[in-house]
């Protein structure tokens, strides 16, 4: 345990510079008089650890000083691997660094661990896509990457429900979700410019400027997205619609939602092979009828009446189209 906390100090004094023993106990999980003993252990193995005193001070390594990458279990060196995704870093147009990397990461592992990492890579193929479905046409994706990566702002014509809008925006970072990418941006005018949900494949023009933005202090891109998520699928349900539902209705209902799939779950549990009555929560009536229409004969709406009556109508045309 201890020889890998004396790793990751090494490693953390590489890749950040120079740190307090506070930060470091903080990273570590670990006291600060533990921090101070490491240091003294590892300038005794004749590691170049020095500390600097004073308000500014810390602990650094000498200029030039490299670890090497050592010491890898069979399960790390696996994880590495798995990070290499390469459909997701194509799209981005970094493919060719991500076949740098392996191999790079190949010369750098001892043999045992080499043949673990290229078992993994040869038994393993992540396809985040759902069935019947293809990955956004992102042909905008690495011109977009690279101004996240630089900090540029960009220049787009967005489709949205409203029709094409033109936005200039701070361009904060990328997120994959369930085969789509997803930019968050931040709007250079109006009054909000708290960061926005852009979808990449509804992007019709973009053109990435010079001018350069400072990112926000203390931005973190996947706690923000984990609450604009939660936050979506909380406020995305405006309404409720009541169901009579057969057991077959039930199966075709779970297959719209995590929560109606909870909802059939629960009536089940209750009616068995018989007819159940459900309340679902709905989006509005132009999206619940589009959904419910999936559901067929197997389902009444019975509340509310306007969506009730958009059902009706449905049936109607569909009844006329095949009358013959």
């Amino acid at each position: 345990m201890r020889a890998s906390r004396l790793l990751s100090i090494l490693l953390l004094l590489q890749t950040r510079g120079r740190m307090t023993a506070d930060a470091l106990a903080a990273e570590l999980e670990v006291s600060v008089r533990t921090i101070y003993r490491d240091i003294d252990q590892l300038s005794a193995a004749g590691a170049p650890v020095y500390a600097d005193r004073g308000r500014a001070g810390g602990f650094q390594l000498m200029d030039g000083y490299r670890t090497r990458l050592t010491g890898l279990t069979d399960a790390e060196a696996e994880t590495l691997f798995l990070g290499g995704l390469s459909g997701p870093a194509a799209q981005m147009g970094f493919s060719g660094a991500v076949t740098t990397m392996q191999l790079k990461l190949l010369a750098a592992l001892p043999p045992e661990r080499q043949a673990a990492a290229e078992r993994l890579a040869g038994r393993f193929h992540l396809d985040p896509v759902g069935w019947y479905q293809s990955a956004d046409e992102a042909a905008r994706l690495p011109a977009i990457a690279q101004a996240v990566w630089t900090c540029r702002r960009i220049a787009v014509r967005y489709e949205s429900w409203k029709g094409e809008v033109a936005r200039e925006l701070e361009p904060l970072g990328l997120i994959l979700k369930a085969g789509l990418w997803y930019l968050a941006a931040r709007p250079v005018e109006g009054k909000q410019r708290e960061p926005r949900t852009y979808r990449v494949s509804n992007i019709l023009d973009l053109t990435v400027g010079e001018a350069m933005f400072e990112r926000p202090a203390g931005f973190d891109l996947a706690g923000w997205w984990a609450e604009t998520s939660r936050r979506f699928e909380a406020e995305i349900f405006t309404g409720a619609a009541t169901l009579r539902l057969s057991r077959e209705g039930r199966r075709r209902l779970a297959r719209l939602g995590v929560e109606q799939a909870r909802i059939a779950a629960q009536a089940d549990a209750t009616a068995g092979d018989g007819v159940a009555e459900v309340t679902v929560p709905i989006e509005s009536v132009a999206h619940a009828a589009m959904d419910f229409q999936r559901l067929g004969a197997e389902a009444e709406v019975l509340a509310p009446a306007a969506l009730r009556a958009r059902m009706r109508d449905a049936a109607l045309r569909l009844a006329a189209l095949y009358r013959d």
